[in-house]
């Protein structure tokens, strides 16, 4: 119980001291902001507000100025963006205007801004720096020395990810337990803003947020896992082992976390799995874009009319999410840099989208689902519903219905979890998923978990299956760390049990659909489309973007985006690939 109490005051602590730091950095850079806005109280009640928000947010390391510089003084450009070019213009009662010559108005409001983050980044680190040298570091509370369980978390997606986070803070005053997560990339991607990196809206690296520095307490191995035995209670990785004859590394557990996620399902047909692009990883997301820029160069060059439209068609495959997202997001890019291919004509692009039912995005009504349809069609996407994509050969995808020239195919109609899951003694449903009790544990493995795509899991309460996504995934993780902690403390464990709290899906420029549950009016669910939906949306995920650097990254993209058109850069070699 003191140990306990002592770590409560010492959370206490960890949390108050940045918020005191920011604030008072905040209160010391003002005067840029009161000079940039001319409105003394509220410029520096928001400057202050902003410090404590922007230290909150960071673990400030030792005599990190320049990193924080550079971080704080990049926030300044969002701020700017929001503030001074629309949020002022429209408290005025005028309309924001982006023009050249506004622009110009707006600059020295920009150096105001860039100059106020700049210097509370510099102020943040200094007295961050002052308070360790004065109070001492904040550190870990000590703990008795015990023999540490060692906790092992497969996958670095946002079930794994999450999992780790969750147990660190779990057992932050508890030294029993080591974490160790291992994952094939060293990096979470947030994938719902995947679509925006192939549309050439975000760059690729802003929306990865790296796990050796955002995971504190836990150990991290890159590498894949290519066997689990779960007779010695061992996981085999493969390639990382110097000291290893054939470079394998064992590293044993005591409690095991599936969250493998999972693969591209090709239902079979391996014509489509040789030709089709992949879209899953940041990679396949970077050479989706630049396949669309190399058609574009191709189709430039190209006399013959029939195949300059094969080369400008693009067919996706799906039309969940991800494949709507994606066409959304890809007409929008096609269409975008259409003026710097003068000799095409607008009306040879065709951008397609292939679904095997009657309506897309089946995640939504069917009212949102087909105000979808509409505004993308009105937009020059084209539909095949009720058709299904049965093979594909070089320069033609084949549907149950005839066949279309197209040179680029994108495959996002199907998954399957990770084939791993398959060596292993557990029981699993239909989809090849790993079953697991209320709890997220696997029935007669007591120190087994799985979760997120990996693992078929049911609602506690309702007992109906919870959808493989990543407010499902994020939930499981919760609890999962929750019952690991409990486990250790002799505790029982918690059944798990989460309402979705709605969806949402971007369909194009400034248009999004938004299904959201309102959880204190008994599940009751409202609706969103356009405009306010697609703010929704940025806002939501910005939000939930890991990190203030990313999300920092992220509004600066999106802030230049407003004012020059995409990029036609590749950004890798095609003939590599």
């Amino acid at each position: 119980m003191r140990l306990a109490a002592i770590g409560v005051r010492h959370k206490m602590r960890q949390h108050s001291r940045p918020i005191l730091i920011g604030i008072i950095a905040g209160a010391a850079a003002s005067p840029a902001l009161v000079l940039t806005l001319g409105h003394p109280w509220s410029s520096i009640g928001f400057a202050v507000v902003t410090g404590a928000v922007y230290a909150a947010s960071l673990r400030l390391a030792s005599q990190a100025y320049v990193d924080n510089l550079m971080i704080a003084g990049s926030l300044g450009v969002p701020l700017w963006g929001l503030i001074s070019v629309v949020v002022l213009p429209l408290l005025s009662g005028q309309q924001p205007q982006w023009n050249a010559e506004q622009m110009r108005v707006h600059f020295p409001a920009l150096v105001g801004w860039v100059l106020f983050g700049a210097l509370l980044g510099v102020f943040t680190q200094a007295l961050s720096d002052l308070a360790d040298k004065v109070l001492g570091a904040q550190t870990e509370v000590p703990s008795r020395q015990v023999a540490k369980k060692r906790i092992v978390i497969l996958g670095g997606g946002f079930a794994g990810r999450r999992t780790a986070e969750c147990l660190e803070e779990q057992l932050r005053v508890n030294a029993s337990a080591a974490i160790t997560l291992i994952s094939e990339t060293n990096a979470l991607l947030f994938t719902p803003m995947l679509a925006e990196v192939a549309g050439s809206t975000l760059e690729a690296s802003h929306i990865s947020t790296p796990l050796r520095s955002s995971l504190h307490r836990t150990e991290f191995i890159r590498g894949r896992v290519t066997a689990i035995d779960v007779e010695r209670r061992r996981v085999v990785v493969a390639g990382v082992a110097a000291g290893s004859p054939d470079g394998h590394l064992e590293v044993p557990y005591d409690f095991l976390v599936l969250a493998l996620g999972s693969v591209s399902n090709y239902l079979g047909m391996a014509n489509v799995q040789k030709i089709a692009f992949n879209f899953k990883s940041l990679l396949d997301a970077i050479r989706i874009r630049n396949r669309v820029i190399e058609m574009f160069e191709r189709a430039d060059r190209e006399h013959d009319a029939s195949l300059r439209k094969s080369l400008l068609t693009f067919v996706i495959a799906g039309g969940g999410f991800a494949g709507v997202e994606l066409a959304g997001a890809l007409n929008d890019f096609a269409r975008g840099i259409l003026a710097d291919y003068p000799n095409l004509d607008p009306g040879e692009l065709n951008i397609t989208l292939v679904h095997s039912r009657d309506r897309i995005l089946p995640e939504l009504s069917e009212s949102l689902a087909q105000y979808a349809l509409e505004k993308m069609e009105a937009r020059g996407v084209q539909f095949y519903l009720n058709a299904r994509l049965t093979d594909a050969r070089p320069g033609t995808v084949v549907l149950d219905r005839g066949e279309i020239p197209a040179q680029t195919l994108v495959w996002t109609a199907g998954t399957a979890p990770n084939p791993l899951l398959k060596l292993l003694p557990f029981e699993r449903d239909q989809r090849g998923a790993v079953k697991v009790d209320s709890t997220l544990a696997v029935p007669e493995h007591a120190s087994i978990w799985a979760l997120g795509d990996c693992a078929a899991v049911h609602d506690a309460l309702s007992d109906k299956p919870c959808p493989p996504t990543a407010q499902f995934a994020l939930r499981e993780a919760q609890t999962v760390a929750r019952n690991i902690a409990a486990q250790l403390a002799g505790k029982p464990a918690a059944n798990f049990h989460f309402n979705s709290l709605g969806a949402l899906c971007v369909v194009g420029h400034q248009t999004a659909c938004a299904e959201l549950t309102i959880p204190f009016a008994r599940g009751k669910t409202v609706r969103f489309s356009g405009l306010l939906a697609w703010l929704m949306w940025r806002g939501i995920y910005l939000a939930k973007l890991p990190g203030m650097e990313r999300k920092i990254r992220v509004l600066m993209d999106w802030t230049i985006e407003l004012f020059f058109p995409r990029d036609i850069v590749q950004t890798i070699d095609l003939n590599q690939e």
